[in-house]
């Protein structure tokens, strides 16, 4: 189970740049908006394209997608530690927590 990360821990650790945030939607819904300074990864492109976007394994990483029914957040979260990252968490309520806070996002 991927440890989580709360909406203010995150505004935090953005604000400080102590933390890569990966956007696990990807494509059109990263392009609309995504978390300032997100790179977009998904499921199906972390064994390839982690190394190269995340090259060391023992930085903070911090997860998310859409709401807290979208699983990609986890499933991206999951595969990171199974390659050997070592903190990864998950903002588990998303994007859509966020813009409802108010809080600013950016666009492709």
């Amino acid at each position: 189970m991927t440890a989580l990360i709360t909406r203010e821990e995150l505004q935090k650790a953005i604000a400080n740049g102590a933390v890569t945030v990966v956007d696990a939607l990807g494509g059109e819904y990263y392009a609309k908006q995504h978390l300032p300074g997100a790179l977009p990864l998904v499921l199906a492109d972390v064994d390839a394209q982690a190394p190269t976007l995340l090259p060391d394994r023992d930085a903070a990483i911090v997860t998310y997608c859409s709401n807290e029914a979208c699983p990609n957040s986890g499933q991206v979260a999951e595969r990171l530690t199974g390659l050997g990252y070592t903190d990864v968490r998950k903002y588990k309520e998303g994007i859509a927590d966020w813009t409802e806070a108010g809080l600013p996002v950016e666009s492709a």
